[in-house]
């Protein structure tokens, strides 16, 4: 979301539905940033009033979210389905009623043996995996980019 940001959104984000929000404009498109402030288990809990206030067709929805069962920097990208056990979109899922929206995951695993899920999702990147996730980082706000300009047939085709 930062890097979305600082490439186009002119102006500061403020605090709404329990985050950070920012309007952007890439691509034609006006665009909607959030960023859930809630427990990362609870995104649905700033997603979902975001969704209903602007009255945002799920179709424009892509949420973006970290994922550890996908290795290290690993991007997919998928038009709908299940939270594939990550909470913070399953809470968003369960918020929404429907899984019928973009998603982006982010890989930022395996999980180590012997290491909690929780623990290891909180835990920061070494230096030698900071290089890998900083650049998956810009290449998910290409992809988003993408998304936003050429719908997500294109995305999973150029990203995943």
């Amino acid at each position: 979301m930062d890097a979305l940001a600082r490439r186009w959104a002119p102006d500061p984000a403020h605090q709404r539905f329990d985050g950070r929000l920012a309007e952007a404009s890439f691509a034609g498109q006006r665009a909607l940033l959030l960023w859930p402030h809630t427990l990362m288990n609870l995104s649905g809990r700033s997603v979902g009033p975001a969704v209903e206030f602007y009255k945002l067709e799920l179709a424009d929805l892509l949420v973006v979210c970290d994922d550890f069962n996908l290795p290290l920097g690993k991007l997919r990208f998928r038009s709908r389905g299940s939270s594939g056990g990550q909470k913070g979109l399953d809470d968003i899922i369960s918020r929404l009623g429907l899984d019928e929206f973009s998603r982006l995951r982010i890989g930022i695993g395996p999980v180590p043996d012997r290491w909690d899920p929780a623990d290891f999702v909180l835990s920061r990147f070494d230096a030698a995996e900071r290089e890998t996730i900083d650049d998956a980082m810009a290449r998910a706000a290409d992809g988003a980019a993408c998304w936003v300009a050429e719908g997500i047939e294109a995305a999973m085709s150029q990203y995943n």
